[in-house]
C-alpha cells in the first residue's frame, strides 16, 4: 500500500509539473485548440499525461525490462498521438476520419497523420508487451501468439480511451476506472504499472473538467496504452483474448454508433459522465 501511495504521488506531481512546463514553453501556442463548445483550450494535458504516466509506471516496474516496456508504451504512443494532434489539424488531413477514412486515404496515395498514429501505437504495443512477456515466454507460460494478443490489448485500450476523449473529463474517468481494475488484487509480476498513471489522470481531471486543457490524441493514447499494459501484465491467454475482443468490438461500434449519444441515453452512465463537468 505504501509503495502505491508513493507511486501515486510521483504520478500526480509529475503531471502537474509537466503541465506547467508545457503551458509555459515556446510551443504552447501551437497546442491551442477550440473545443466542441467553441472555447479556446490547450492540448498541454496530452504531453503532461504521456510523460508523467510513463515515468511513474516505469518507477513501479519490477525489473528493467518492465520499466522499458512502460516507457515505450507511454512515450511512443504519446509521441505519435502528439504528431496527429498537430499535423492532423491541417485542412488536408481533417477530411479523413476513423479507421476507414485513414485506410481509404492510403488507397488515394495519402499517408495521413492518423494512419501514422495507428501504426505507431500498434508498434509501441508490440514492443512493450514483447519486453513485458520475456520471462513468461522463457518459462513457457506464454507463447508468441499471446504476446501478439497482448499488443492488441495495449493498442485497443489506447484507441478506446481516445474514442472517449470528445467531452471534458470522460477519457480521464475511463482511465481511472480501467487503471483501478488493472490494479485489483495482487500486484502483477511486472510490478505496479498503473498507480502512477491513474494518479496522473486524477491530477489532470480538474483542469480537463474545467475546460482549461484537453488530452488530445497524445494524452488519450498514452494513458490508454499504459492502462492496457497494466491489464496485459496481469492476464494470461484467455484474459487477453477477452480484453482484445472487447476493445475490438468498441472500435467497430465506434464507426457506426455515437458513444456520446449512447451515454446520454443510459441512466447511471449519464450521471457519471456529467459529474464535475461545466454546464
Amino acid at each position: 500500500m505504501l509503495s502505491r501511495l508513493v507511486l501515486a504521488g510521483v504520478g500526480a506531481l509529475a503531471a502537474r509539473g509537466t503541465l506547467t512546463a508545457v503551458r509555459r514553453s515556446p510551443f504552447a501556442a501551437s497546442l491551442e485548440r477550440v473545443n466542441h463548445k467553441g472555447h479556446q483550450i490547450s492540448l498541454a494535458a496530452g504531453p503532461a499525461a504521456a510523460v508523467s504516466g510513463a515515468v511513474s509506471a516505469a518507477a513501479g516496474a519490477k525489473n528493467p525490462r518492465a520499466a522499458a516496456a512502460a516507457l515505450t508504451a507511454g512515450l511512443a504512443a504519446g509521441a505519435v498521438g502528439l504528431y496527429d494532434d498537430i499535423a492532423g489539424d491541417r485542412p488536408e488531413q481533417k477530411r479523413y476520419k476513423g479507421f476507414k477514412g485513414h485506410f481509404a486515404a492510403l488507397k488515394d496515395g495519402v499517408v495521413t497523420s492518423g494512419l501514422i498514429k495507428i501504426v505507431g501505437v500498434g508498434a509501441a504495443g508490440l514492443v512493450s508487451v514483447a519486453l513485458l512477456d520475456a520471462d513468461r515466454r522463457r518459462e513457457g507460460s506464454l507463447r508468441v501468439a499471446d504476446t501478439l494478443v497482448g499488443a492488441g490489448v495495449v493498442a485497443g485500450a489506447a484507441n478506446f480511451v481516445n474514442l472517449l476523449d470528445v467531452r471534458s473529463g470522460r477519457a480521464l474517468k475511463a482511465t481511472i476506472a480501467m487503471g483501478e481494475l488493472a490494479g485489483l488484487g495482487r500486484r502483477p509480476a511486472a510490478g505496479d504499472l498503473v498507480s502512477g498513471p491513474v494518479a496522473a489522470a486524477g491530477a489532470l481531471i480538474g483542469d480537463d473538467l474545467g475546460e482549461k486543457v484537453m488530452l488530445g490524441d497524445s494524452g488519450a493514447n498514452a494513458l490508454g496504452a499504459q492502462v492496457g499494459l497494466g491489464l496485459a501484465a496481469r492476464t494470461g491467454r484467455w484474459g487477453r483474448l477477452g480484453l482484445f475482443a472487447l476493445f475490438a468490438a468498441a472500435a467497430v461500434a465506434s464507426e457506426k454508433v455515437s458513444f456520446t449519444k449512447v451515454i446520454a441515453r443510459t441512466p447511471g452512465l449519464r450521471e457519471i459522465d456529467e459529474f464535475g463537468r461545466k454546464p
